[in-house]
């Protein structure tokens, strides 16, 4: 096998396997950086030494935590724990963009990456457990226990430190005893501490995302509700153009060949963003809607790409022009986050809209 081979089988496993986080969520989150930890080895076996690899690295990592956010609109049945989700990713996302403009790895260690532990805990709780049990005070509590005990750490260790843990291991003959001894000791706490204290278990052991609520589980009724409920200008197209606009100046500073400034790039995403807007309106107060996610985002890509052409046919003598490939690869991006963002979004703020009502009936 080649390494060219080699190396676009990673690639494409690395963007592939957070598509399954919406559907299996807690086994499709804990792979994705098992295999972002080991994709560095597989070169190495091969002898290949990616050029720019580390730059799409970091571009993958914010990638499969953006699926993982989206995945929280779609599945989340605590309201809370979807707003304490929210202000950790886009905490995190914020502190990302300050890093890769200065520099300062400081930024890092003040806007820790809390929001991927926070949602390996709801979903850990969530396989044997109904979310809907546990107040929002005690969401605040986990996030926070996370933050502090858990991401400040290790985004010191990694990040201000930068300290590795195989070469500590390697240097410091005490680190791996006291490594092993702590642990032991946590798993001791859980089960001898925590374990026996447990309610008793909602259900058997549930991997796979819960189904959706009967009255938005169906493309018709999404755009339905899209068509009652939204507008070109809203909350909701200022929350995906902060999503994707975001992600997209990270992108533009960690990928090679992009010419536009940030400025740029985020208004020409704002841009985009208003147009698919206003189209997805328009089609689904027509009542236009597919059932099938690959549809859906065939359609999105299709029309992005027209869009896409007409941009630089109209914008051929402008400045900070894309290069073709990076403008294909940002409109692959876009129209991922965009089909996902439109199909889940209606989910989450229908349960918002049912819990209401059940509140005010009791």
């Amino acid at each position: 096998m080649s390494v060219e081979v080699v190396f676009w089988c990673v690639v494409l496993a690395r963007f592939a396997l957070p598509l399954l986080i919406p559907v299996f969520p807690l086994p499709a989150i804990i792979a994705c950086p098992l295999l972002d930890g080991v994709d560095q080895t597989i070169f190495q076996t091969f002898g290949y030494d990616p050029p720019n690899y580390q730059s799409y690295d970091k571009a993958m990592d914010v990638f499969y935590l953006s699926i993982a956010y989206l995945a929280t609109l779609r599945n989340w049945t605590n309201h809370g724990a979807v707003r304490i989700g929210r202000f950790l990713f886009f905490f995190r996302q914020v502190g990302v963009v300050a890093f890769e403009l200065s520099g300062a790895r400081l930024l890092l260690l003040l806007f820790p990456n809390t929001f991927e532990y926070f949602f390996i805990a709801y979903e850990g709780v969530r396989t044997r457990r109904n979310p809907l049990r546990y107040a929002f005070r005690f969401w605040v509590l986990v996030a926070a226990a996370i933050w502090i005990f858990v991401k400040l750490p290790q985004e010191y260790w990694i990040h201000i430190a930068q300290l590795d843990l195989t070469d500590t291991i390697r240097d410091v003959p005490w680190f791996l005893p006291a490594l092993v001894v702590a642990v032991l000791v946590l798993l001791a706490v859980v089960y001898f501490v925590i374990r026996p204290r447990l309610s008793p278990a909602d259900w058997t052991w549930r991997f796979r995302a819960d189904p959706l609520p009967e009255g938005i589980d169906d493309a018709r009724q999404r755009a339905a509700y899209q068509a009652a409920h939204r507008k070109v200008l809203d909350t909701t197209t200022l929350e995906k153009t902060f999503l994707i606009g975001l992600i997209s100046v990270i992108y533009g500073e960690v990928l090679p060949g992009v010419e536009s400034n940030n400025l740029q790039l985020f208004l020409g995403i704002a841009v985009f963003l208003v147009i698919n807007a206003a189209l997805g309106l328009w089609a689904a107060k027509r009542g236009y809607s597919w059932n099938s996610v690959v549809v859906s985002f065939g359609i999105v890509f299709a029309t992005n790409v027209v869009l896409v052409v007409l941009a630089d046919v109209l914008l051929s003598r402008g400045p900070g022009r894309l290069h073709l490939t990076d403008a294909l690869f940002f409109v692959l991006l876009f129209s991922v986050l965009t089909t996902l963002y439109d199909r889940y979004r209606p989910i989450a703020d229908y349960r918002v809209a049912a819990s209401a009502r059940s509140e005010a009936e009791r």
